[in-house]
């Protein structure tokens, strides 16, 4: 059976000494990164990823700005509701933001994995709500629309994990669990060990 996905997404602004706590949360056993920036240019996103070491490239999942990933030598692009095609010539991972049921199981088919949302109620988006009933993820489950391609995203933290796990999801994304008054690189390490220690 494939491994059991651990995803960081990246605080949506850039930051001084970002670039190293990505490395951290690589080094830590997190199996993928994904630097999700709104509001910044392809330019500050790409100079974002040449702070990280050329190594844990492969380990990156940029969304927006796909030429970017595929210029830096990244391993993924993500596909959202801003950027629904791939980049011509892409060869490396592909993955999506999801919002229903039926909407996962359809890219998933053209996808390497993508992300269900809101799973549980949002730690770093106020008001942003579950939008799925236990009834509705075991039902998912039962039908083959949440398989081990599907990636839990909303409300997961470090305890949340092990019930996405169970639930039949095959990976969990994490956001606030990780960022949210983390102020050092070690908090950093920390906070990834203990979410690699969920899933080993």
């Amino acid at each position: 059976m494939e491994r059991f996905k651990t995803i960081v997404i990246s605080r949506p602004e850039i930051f001084e000494g970002e670039g190293r706590m990505i490395e951290a949360l690589i080094e830590e056993g997190i199996d993928y990164v994904h630097i999700r920036k709104p509001e910044a240019s392809e330019e500050e996103v790409r100079r974002l990823i040449e702070t990280i070491s050329e190594a844990k490239r492969e380990r990156l999942c940029v969304h927006y700005h796909h030429r970017a990933a595929k210029e830096t030598g990244a391993g993924g692009v993500h596909l959202s509701g801003r950027c629904r095609e791939v980049i011509k010539g892409w060869t490396g991972r592909v993955s999506a933001s999801c919002h229903s049921l039926a909407e996962a199981a359809e890219m998933k088919e053209r996808c390497d994995y993508v992300f269900l949302s809101p799973i549980y109620d949002s730690i770093s988006k106020e008001g942003y709500s579950s939008a799925y009933s236990r009834e509705v993820l075991r039902e998912g489950v039962r039908t083959g629309k949440i398989d081990r391609k599907v990636v839990a995203l909303g409300g997961i933290d470090i305890e949340k994990i092990e019930e996405a796990r169970e639930t039949g999801f095959g990976g969990a994304a994490l956001l606030g669990a990780i960022w949210k008054g983390a102020e050092t690189e070690e908090e950093i390490r920390r906070r990834a060990r203990r979410v690699v220690g969920k899933v080993q």
